[in-house]
């Protein structure tokens, strides 16, 4: 294993410099690309560097599949928040939010709320059943007195597409970083991240992958801290101040734009107004149902709680996780007004702002780290640069984790096996899928490299909402809940939150071309409908159910609550 992991990372190492001298040729004709950044790629190269020392020392330490899925239950609740809130600080927080909040001003608030509020919900129902309960996925405790079949092929399908939708915004983060700062080629960045993630997953495991995640948390949070510490120094400390210079750089660029001084006047005040980027009510209440509910859908969120020893440390952890999330959420809004201010208005950045105005997100991802450019030159430029890229391979190792788990533990070893799988075949057919899922995820980037990766992500919560959450909701809280409605139920939710994604204005017209008008769905966020189709097929397939495995079933119940809210029994085990 350690001869094949130094190998491997010998010849990511030359990949990344064959990127390198790429960029260093100069090709940077397009708007979007920057001359080579050699600090960041100095930074990025020494992240790199260390992180794959970590995979090699994880990988003398992974032999079983519970090293390889929960690093052996060894992880404190500190630690664990600590990662937990690095892998759920993602490319989509760091960059699309500040670049949300940048072209849609007070709307773009809604997505760090909604993020942040669903951490309650894990807190107070999940984190300590889902510790009690389960062992490697969250299929476990959705399925802990129910047939094991048809559960195992729902929470799979559920997770896959959920970590398909979330890789996409990574990936496209990813290529537009190192487009922007490396000067390499879009689908060169997405390669080199899948390449790297690959390895990360392949050798390390969940022990590579928390270590990996802890670092680039601290690195992030130190930042972000210094970004807004300095944004906030340009306007004496007064949030009020930065605002309204905001207000005012948009109401210059109308009028620049030739707008009327009424209309300009308007357009700027709107930046503290909602209604920039969720146009109606409905809208709104879906789109804060699917960032709320979503975060306990998460499968590669809900994992990390395996991999604490006790119900006491996952608590502590969701407790730790919520303190650094709400942090740098509160300081993510003030880095996209700073890109507002500072950014838009910059003579040295003319061209990136013209295209950030009128080159679509693309560009606009790009915001944060044009701020860390302005507030503390190309130094620290550079260390949020390798941040940010750092980011991008946390969270996708993370995600890719979940979905290897998903296929050789839900699939392979409980469904195909019978739960007879031994440890060398399930972690050889989970490796087997992190390589496939890594060709998918750059695949997946590569084609949706135009849309705004905090909205790409935001499909995925919606989904996780639809499916995900309320089957695991009604199997742990709802005495009458059967198989038979959790699986109808489940992929009922599944389908339609897909379905309807996939006929929304966001995917059917700006992803697929169609012309504007002929989505069929008007709204932005499927979750208020088809997580409500979720709930009640559950609810109507597990009530019409009168077999006698539903009898039985609802027999059960009482022995799991016991189980989830004790924890006794809990050491080792994954249920039936």
């Amino acid at each position: 294993m350690s001869r094949r992991c130094t190998s491997l990372i010998a010849a990511l190492l030359s990949l990344a410099a064959l990127g390198t001298a790429y960029a260093a040729g100069g090709d940077v004709g397009q708007a979007a690309k920057q001359g080579t950044n050699w600090t960041a790629i100095g930074m990025f190269g020494v992240f790199v560097v260390a992180t794959l020392w970590i995979t090699k020392w994880a990988a003398a330490k992974t032999r079983s599949a519970a090293d390889f899925y929960t690093a052996g239950g060894g992880i404190t609740g500190f630690q664990n928040g600590l990662a937990i809130a690095g892998d759920y600080m993602s490319a989509a927080s760091f960059l699309g939010i500040s670049a949300m909040v940048m072209s849609a001003g007070y709307d773009g608030i809604i997505y760090s709320i909604g993020f942040l509020v669903g951490w309650p919900i894990i807190t107070f129902l999940m984190a300590e059943r889902l510790r009690n309960l389960g062992k490697f996925t969250f299929a476990d405790v959705a399925g802990y007195r129910f047939k094991q079949g048809p559960i195992r092929a729902f929470a799979a399908s559920g997770t896959l597409v959920v970590v398909a939708f979330y890789l996409i915004a990574q990936m496209v983060g990813a290529g537009q970083l190192i487009k922007l700062l490396f000067g390499l080629e879009y689908w060169m960045a997405v390669v080199i991240v899948g390449a790297l993630m690959m390895v990360y997953v392949l050798f390390g495991g969940m022990t590579a992958t928390t270590w990996v995640q802890i670092i680039k948390a601290i690195m992030l949070l130190a930042g972000v801290s210094f970004m807004a510490i300095m944004v906030l120094a340009q306007f004496g400390f007064s949030p009020e101040a930065l605002f309204a210079k905001g207000v005012e750089v948009k109401q210059n660029i109308a009028l620049a734009a030739g707008k009327s001084p009424e209309d300009a006047a308007k357009a700027g005040l709107a930046v503290m107004k909602p209604g920039g980027f969720v146009k109606d009510p409905i809208s709104a209440i879906s789109f804060g149902m699917a960032l709320m509910f979503g975060t306990a859908g998460l499968p590669h969120i809900l994992m990390r709680f395996f991999t604490v020893p006790d119900a006491k440390e996952a608590r502590k952890s969701v407790f730790w996780a919520t303190t650094w999330i709400g942090y740098f959420y509160v300081l993510i809004f003030i880095i996209g007004f700073g890109a507002t201010t500072l950014v838009l208005t910059n003579p040295e950045m003319a061209d990136v702002a013209k295209g950030v105005i009128k080159g679509g997100a693309g560009t606009a991802n790009m915001a944060a780290v044009l701020v860390a450019k302005v507030v503390g030159g190309d130094v620290f430029f550079g260390f949020i640069s390798a941040v940010a890229f750092a980011t991008i391979l946390a969270v996708v190792a993370g995600l890719t984790l979940s979905g290897a788990s998903a296929v050789s533990h839900d699939l392979y070893a409980t469904l195909l096996k019978g739960g007879k799988a031994d440890s060398a075949s399930e972690l050889k057919v989970s490796r087997m899928t992190t390589l496939a899922l890594g060709v998918i995820a750059v695949a997946l980037g590569i084609t949706f490299e135009k849309q705004n990766i905090a909205f790409m992500v935001s499909l995925a919560f919606a989904i996780a909402a639809s499916a995900n959450f309320p089957v695991l909701f009604m199997s742990v809280l709802w005495k009458d809940c059967t198989t038979k409605g959790a699986v109808i139920g489940g992929f009922l939710g599944l389908i339609s939150s897909v379905g309807l994604t996939i006929v929304s204005p966001s995917v059917w017209e700006v992803t697929l071309g169609n012309p504007k008008g002929s989505a069929w769905f008007p709204y932005t966020s499927p979750a208020l409908f088809s997580m409500t189709i979720g709930f009640v097929g559950i609810w109507l397939f597990s009530v019409l159910d009168r077999s006698a495995q539903a009898q039985q079933e609802r027999a059960d119940f009482e022995a799991q609550q016991v189980r989830s809210e004790t924890g006794l029994g809990a050491a080792g085990a994954s249920g039936h």
